[in-house]
């Protein structure tokens, strides 16, 4: 079935690999960035329409949004440095939760104007509370870190939350697993939760036509986070690869 979809943060490290599958879908797609820049390279991957804007800009964000009429938005905001550099990523953070939190409130409001019926949410799958594992998704998350753990999680919990609780749309969170592969900075795979960048894309495909409201965690086979949700309800498989795609 062909969508009209809302893709906000398209010229990300999985936005760039979602559009070309939604593209293939059938589905019309508008796309966001912030750089006017990458417009081009959007439309070649499959964004009929670019909309250059800030997710901070709710005027500009409403118009962009209601002249879509998505039925489906699909939030691939971040704002990480290239690689995940190190010497920068202490401001990052700040900035990527200030999107969780504000920019997700924002995104809803917009969704919530048009008409749209789901919002599909890129939340992380590292930020369980300890405890038996492998985790699930009604496990509790660590909300008593401290630091810069505890920025991340807050700004984790508020996009959650609008997401889930902001009726009338149906809302699905990925909670993601540390990506790798093109446009992520790492080749290989990496961390306890490893991803590819492109089965996280398809999981954000999936999830546009299956699975009830709810979380799902999104990574390859390990024992701290099961996918089992995933591959029960929406059919995913950690194994998907992009064709012809570098």
């Amino acid at each position: 079935m062909s969508h009209r979809i809302f893709l906000a943060g398209a010229s990300g490290a999985i936005g760039q690999r979602l559009a070309p599958l939604l593209r293939d879908a059938g589905h019309h797609v508008t796309g966001t960035t912030r750089s006017p820049a990458k417009a081009a390279g959007l439309r070649a991957l499959g964004v009929e329409t670019v909309a250059v804007l800030d997710i901070f800009d709710t005027q500009a964000l409403s118009r962009a949004v209601v002249a879509a009429q998505p039925d489906i938005v699909i939030h691939q905001l971040t704002d990480l440095p290239p690689a995940l550099a190190p010497h920068l990523m202490a401001d990052a953070l700040v900035r990527n939760a200030r999107i969780r939190d504000e920019g997700t409130r924002n995104l809803v409001q917009a969704a919530l104007a048009a008409g749209a019926r789901r919002l599909i949410a890129q939340s992380i799958a590292w930020v369980y509370a300890l405890g038996k594992t492998p985790h699930v998704e009604s496990d509790p998350l660590k909300v008593e870190a401290d630091g810069s753990t505890n920025v991340s999680i807050a700004g984790v919990v508020a996009l959650e939350k609008y997401t889930l609780q902001s009726p009338p749309l149906e809302g699905v969170v990925l909670r993601y697993g540390q990506l790798h592969g093109p446009g992520t900075g790492a080749d290989a795979p990496r961390g306890t939760m490893p991803l590819h960048v492109d089965a996280a894309a398809h999981a954000a495909l999936l999830a546009i036509d299956r699975g009830a409201s709810g979380i799902y965690n999104i990574t390859e086979p390990n024992e701290v986070v099961s996918s089992d949700k995933a591959r029960n309800e929406l059919g995913w498989n950690a194994d998907f690869r992009l064709p012809g795609l570098a």
